[in-house]
């Protein structure tokens, strides 16, 4: 049998879209005599569709998108993932199914039984699980179709009652499909390797994956399709980041043949990974939503440094634009190296003080101040002047704005709420400082992009004289570990002071991250490249008492 596996970067709720996208993917399988397609969970309608699954006319459109692609089917077998309604009038009114197409027909609908509710996931909201398992038979083949998590909950990964593979294994499937729509994080393709060899090995079974790639808003999808032999050797892995199309041979005794292996760049450690995942993130974020040039405020810091080259990467440089707006307190270098950036990266840039309406709401304010003395109140006010000349821009000139913070600065609170919060996305909020840094050595890897003097001067807000940001925090080699235990690991105080960190700290470190959630709140969407960011997969309330870590 011959296999393509298609994968394809959709638009959540674009459904014509999806479905051209989708024919011509069909067409060119076709071309090349396969016998079955494949392509990823939801495709239909883009994952993750969220509360559009509750309009039945958006469900009407999934179905009649469905039913068009079976005029395509008459020699080639295609499997594709969209919503399908649960006729049963018990528990939730859709499933999340895989449809097998094939000689004009729907031949067979297969539901999600392992619905994911936890961290970005949120299934069981619309969908009822499966309450039992079947095959598909094509060509005289029985295969296992399975919907990406049914076949996580394997061996020491048991979080359900039961995997769906031990009841499909009985009925002596070839090999198995599984689509699936699996958001990237750094640390997430290791675990899913491990998962399909586990799978493989366990059940003697070759396994065909097939995952989405792209950005929808916050999450990013890396692709990276794989198919494993029945021993778990990975045979072949799709290209990162981008769409693909490859087919295969599997004959009867389960042996597979790649037919062309033509691999694009794979990007093989945490630093490159998170770098490819963020420009594909903006990209898409703009490109999906009809947007096409991007304003951020560019400070001569890291930060802004790093933001602004991922921005470049994404949309060119003549859709970047910088503004540098100094004030009495940025030094002399800071404005030299955002200049040099700009000029090396060739975008667009101004420079404006601050300095003029920074006084004029000093005098304003003066007489309801009394004579109080300078403090966090002023440092504020420049970061807000600044945010209302980069939103100006933003609707004068039709730029989306670009927030500039990193997780280490959304953890503890080390921003301002309509200052240097101010964005319409996210792009580093949830890369700690540290990566930052690696990030911009990883961006001047072949030669010098970012001023040398950026990355290595110590980090400063700049709104008061001489200021580093560890007059306010802990030195962000000791912070970021501590963050990381906290947030990734859900570690409490004593549990990371057991590690060796310093119990004051660690109590300061985590009464910031617990009282700065009303500002993450009022952040904007953050591009997600951990298995715990800011956002959806992490829902602190806002008011509540946080004693317990204590």
């Amino acid at each position: 049998m011959k296999i393509a596996l298609a994968q394809q970067n959709f638009h959540v709720g674009n459904i014509e879209f999806n479905k051209q996208k989708i024919i011509q993917s069909i067409i060119k399988a076709q071309n090349a005599e396969v016998d079955l397609i494949v392509f990823s969970e939801l495709a239909i309608c883009g994952y993750p569709p969220k509360d559009l699954l509750l309009h039945d006319s958006f469900i009407t459109k999934c179905l009649l998108a469905v039913e068009d692609l079976k005029e395509y089917s008459k020699n080639i077998g295609i499997i594709i993932g969209a919503p399908s309604v649960n006729k049963t009038g018990k528990g939730k009114k859709l499933y999340n199914s895989a449809y097998y197409i094939y000689e004009n027909k729907i031949q067979k609908i297969i539901n999600k039984s392992l619905l994911p509710t936890y961290d970005v996931f949120d299934e069981y909201r619309y969908f009822e699980p499966a309450k039992e398992t079947d095959i598909i038979v094509h060509k005289n083949t029985n295969i296992a179709l399975t919907i990406c998590e049914d076949i996580w909950n394997v061996d020491k990964n048991l979080i359900y009652q039961y995997n769906p593979l031990d009841d499909l294994s009985l009925k002596q499937p070839l090999f198995v499909i599984n689509i699936a729509a699996s958001p990237f994080s750094y640390n997430q393709r290791d675990e899913r390797e491990n998962i399909i060899r586990t799978n493989c090995e366990k059940y003697n079974t070759p396994l065909f994956y097939v995952n989405q790639i792209g950005a929808n808003t916050e999450l990013i999808f890396d692709g990276e399709s794989i198919v494993a032999n029945k021993e778990g050797k990975i045979v072949c892995k799709l290209n990162s980041f981008e769409e693909d199309f490859r087919t295969f041979i599997i004959d009867n005794n389960a042996t597979i043949n790649i037919e062309k292996e033509d691999k694009g760049e794979q990007f093989n450690n945490k630093i490159s990974l998170i770098t490819e995942a963020l420009v594909l993130g903006i990209k898409d974020y703009f490109g999906k939503s009809h947007l096409k040039r991007a304003i951020l405020g560019l400070s001569g810091g890291i930060d802004s440094a790093v933001t602004l080259v991922l921005a470049v990467k994404a949309l060119g440089n003549e859709n970047v634009k910088a503004i540098l707006l100094p004030s009495a307190f940025s030094s002399d270098h800071s404005v030299n190296d955002a200049v040099a950036l700009c000029e090396t990266m060739k975008v667009d840039y101004e420079t404006i003080n601050i300095e003029q309406p920074f006084q004029s709401f000093m005098n304003i304010l003066d007489p309801y101040f009394a004579n109080k003395p300078f403090d966090i109140t002023e440092e504020n006010m420049q970061a807000r002047v600044r945010a209302l000349i980069l939103m100006s821009f933003s609707n004068k000139f039709g730029y989306i704005l670009l927030n500039t913070s990193n997780k280490s600065e959304v953890a503890v609170g080390y921003g301002t709420l309509y200052g240097d919060m101010c964005g319409g996305l996210s792009v580093i909020g949830d890369v700690y400082k540290q990566d930052v840094c690696k990030m911009a050595e990883y961006i001047n890897k072949d030669k010098e992009i970012i001023p040398i003097n950026t990355i290595i001067k110590p980090p400063s807000a700049e709104l008061r004289p001489d200021q580093k940001d560890s007059d306010s925090l802990p030195e962000y080699d000791i912070l970021d570990k501590i963050l990381f235990k906290y947030i990734e690991e859900n570690k409490n105080i004593k549990q990371i002071t057991d590690e060796g960190f310093d119990e004051n700290i660690v109590k300061k470190v985590i009464r910031l991250v617990n009282i700065n959630e009303h500002k993450r709140h009022q952040a904007a969407p953050i591009l997600r490249v951990s298995h715990k960011a800011f956002g959806s997969g992490r829902c602190m309330p806002i008011v509540a008492d946080y004693n317990f870590f204590y």
